[in-house]
């Protein structure tokens, strides 16, 4: 029990002592810039956590990158590195909206987990591509994931500024590049009235403790992660490698594809240019964050959430430039990702394990 106590307090003194460092280099760019810092991180640290709108916009953002996180993590745990994130959450997007245009008349019970497993299915044949040329033809995942990223963009593009454009935009002349809006038999409820948080939440958490299940409860997940731990002792064990190699690639796809369609019908509610916001690249920091465990990733997807909706309030209080809220984010970022070396490190960790041994 001691044991683990001084664990949980060596993990979070690592992760606030990191997210200090990040804060005082992020005061030395904020001073010359101009702008006061405890003005700026005031915007930035408190202001999300003191106000309904804060909280909700950070649970808002968390959703995707928490499905996105916890699909980084079934790949990585295969060894493979997805980077295809951006592309997988488009197609998702995409193939949610055209079915929820497609299906009008399904009551919402039906039509809801359709659109669902449509983003999936889209996602996940995205993510297969890249797992089954790199099982088949060796081709470097990462090198396949981004420029299927390039792939997807291009048909995104082209899906809602041609055959998915909102007939209204022809008509009035418009062409704003967007899809009409989805019937209300596909949208998820607002559960604060005036906010745009949604019951998209109660499925991320969902199918984070399911992956959770899957990867440490299975016959499944134990091959699975037997492949990224020693695929040649796998290969040895009668474990098709290959097949788990693809069938990681397309529940990572599949994950982010979910991403992109919860995106669109608990927040836009239409399919329109700039809908995934990065939540792709960011949400492998977030799996990293989350040590790659799909349990990890929940409370990392609300500590971005929030730096994300902090980062905004920080450059609306102080009128800074969007670069230079990158440049903190960044920081931030970087800080709390590399205090996995120190938490990994059994130097490290050994020595300030025996310093509380000490002191109590």
């Amino acid at each position: 029990m001691k044991n683990n106590l001084r664990e949980i307090l060596f993990n979070i003194a690592v992760l606030v002592g990191s997210f200090i460092i990040a804060l005082f280099f992020g005061a030395i760019i904020l001073l010359i810039a101009g702008v006061n810092p405890l003005v700026a991180y005031h915007a930035m640290i408190i202001r999300p956590i003191s106000s309904i709108y804060g909280l909700s916009e950070a649970v808002v953002r968390a959703i995707p990158l928490m499905m996105v996180g916890i699909g980084i993590s079934i790949a990585f745990r295969s060894k493979m590195i997805n980077i295809g994130g951006e592309g997988q959450i488009q197609l998702g997007a995409i193939a949610a909206g055209a079915t929820a245009l497609a299906l009008p008349g399904l009551p919402k019970v039906i039509l809801i987990p359709v659109v669902i497993l449509a983003g999936f299915t889209a996602g996940g044949i995205w993510g297969g591509i890249a797992g089954w040329m790199k099982a088949k033809l060796s081709v470097n995942e990462v090198l396949s994931t981004v420029m299927l990223n390039y792939i997807a963009f291009q048909i995104y593009l082209y899906l809602i500024r041609g055959p998915l454009i909102d007939p209204s935009e022809l008509a009035w002349g418009t062409g704003v590049p967007q899809t009409a809006r989805m019937p209300d038999s596909s949208i998820f409820q607002r559960l604060i009235q005036g906010q745009r948080i949604h019951s998209g939440i109660f499925i991320a958490i969902i199918i984070a403790f399911l992956v959770y299940f899957l990867l440490w409860r299975t016959t499944f997940g134990f091959r699975l992660r037997a492949v990224g731990e020693e695929p040649k002792a796998a290969n040895y064990a009668g474990v098709k490698v290959d097949k788990y190699l693809v069938l990681a690639m397309i529940l990572s796809g599949g994950l982010a594809g979910i991403a992109g369609s919860i995106e669109v019908i608990g927040v836009h509610h239409r399919v329109l240019e700039g809908l995934s916001a990065n939540y792709g690249f960011s949400g492998i920091v977030v799996a990293l964050f989350g040590r790659l465990h799909p349990l990890g990733v929940i409370p990392a997807s609300f500590f971005f959430g929030l730096l994300l909706i902090g980062a905004e309030m920080m450059q609306r209080a102080v009128d800074i430039p969007s670069a230079l809220v990158i440049s903190i984010q960044g920081l931030v970022i970087l800080a709390v990702v590399s205090s996995n070396l120190i938490l990994e490190n059994p130097k490290y960790r050994k020595k300030f394990l025996s310093f509380f041994v000490q002191k109590f």
